[in-house]
């Protein structure tokens, strides 16, 4: 990945830390536990340090790529003093590291948007979660984020992901693509917020 998109990810990391304690307070409505083993998940990461924050979950990992993204998010684990509790584990949109039946609640923001830069296997994803558990893969604000929050960072949000390739697709799309793996759990679209696949094993 070359040196531009790198930042332009990070400076999108800083934009969205307003964001952050209000989409986890939309992915709570999904689940519904105070404990758990939760794993966030490729370079557009955030929502986990708001969870902490918040007491939810028992342990923590994010599992990032590129490479570069590593040691950004190590150096955020340091700078918030979490960096003995969140593991950063560099990894793939496969997945490898992790084991079958491992993760309570998985998150996966900008999953689905961005072709040129990974691809999402959500099968792997539905493989990670133990029975029970969820996953919360897509994109967008939440539906708690308050407009003048929106309206602060939207435009620049906006040329941001542009910039490193966004890629507009329809829920018609989205669900031929989850269709594949609805035999694996329980899959549904949720477009409250903007469009996110919920995954119940």
């Amino acid at each position: 990945m070359n040196p531009s998109t790198l930042k332009r990810i990070q400076e999108i990391y800083r934009l969205w830390k307003p964001v952050y304690p209000y989409l986890a307070h939309h992915i709570l409505e999904y689940y519904d536990r105070q404990d758990g083993n939760i794993l966030e998940i490729g370079p557009f990461c955030g929502v986990l340090f708001a969870l902490d924050e918040m007491k939810i979950g028992a342990s923590f990992s994010i599992a990032t790529f590129p490479s570069e993204m590593v040691d950004f998010f190590r150096e955020e684990t340091k700078n918030r003093s979490v960096q003995e509790k969140i593991r950063v584990i560099e990894t793939d949109s496969s997945l490898n590291g992790f084991e079958e039946n491992d993760i309570d609640l998985a998150i996966f923001r900008g999953a689905f948007f961005f072709p040129s830069l990974f691809q999402v296997n959500l099968a792997r994803i539905c493989h990670i979660l133990r029975p029970g558990g969820v996953a919360f893969v897509g994109g967008g604000f939440g539906k708690f984020t308050p407009d003048f929050i929106i309206r602060d960072i939207g435009e620049r949000s906006r040329d941001l992901n542009l910039q490193i390739g966004k890629a507009e697709i329809r829920k018609e799309e989205l669900w031929q693509e989850v269709q594949a793996i609805s035999g694996k759990g329980r899959v549904e679209l949720i477009s409250e917020g903007g469009l996110w696949v919920l995954m119940k094993k």
